[in-house]
């Protein structure tokens, strides 16, 4: 049986990477069970962006924040994006809806209400990390 495809958002990436009882993490670490955890150049990029703010020198070491990017893109697929969308009320977020389509996503998991007033998006759905840990009908497919 094939694998769950999931998307994440950047400020649930750095949640689950900063804070590690957060429900950010759990869902993070639940999509890494159950399947694949999917990025795009672009997410990619601003992930590395986000990461290196100096902001976050208090949290955890840059170096470690590294590492943890470095991990996540040898772990994850690496998705070329072959649609444009313009559909999200901040533009700066269509970039995960791009990765989500292109990637055939099953699941879209973020705390953005711009995302989250799209669900779902072309059927597939947009959901908190904590609703996402809640449903019933995620299956192990292993």
């Amino acid at each position: 049986m094939s694998e769950y495809r999931f998307v994440f958002d950047t400020n649930t990436v750095v949640s689950a990477l900063l804070l590690r009882e957060s429900i950010s993490r759990q869902a993070f670490d639940r999509a890494n069970q159950l399947g694949r955890i999917i990025l795009s150049l672009d997410t990619i990029a601003e992930l590395n962006d986000v990461l290196g703010r100096a902001k976050f020198d208090r949290y955890i070491q840059v170096n470690e924040r590294f590492q943890f990017l470095a991990l996540l893109v040898a772990k994850a697929a690496l998705v070329d994006i072959d649609v444009t969308i313009h559909e999200c009320r901040d533009p700066k977020d269509d970039k995960f809806l791009e990765l989500a389509l292109s990637g055939q996503a099953d699941w879209l998991i973020t705390g953005d209400k711009d995302l989250l007033v799209l669900n779902p998006f072309r059927t597939i759905p947009i959901l908190t990390p904590k609703a996402f840990l809640s449903h019933p009908w995620i299956e192990d497919r292993t």
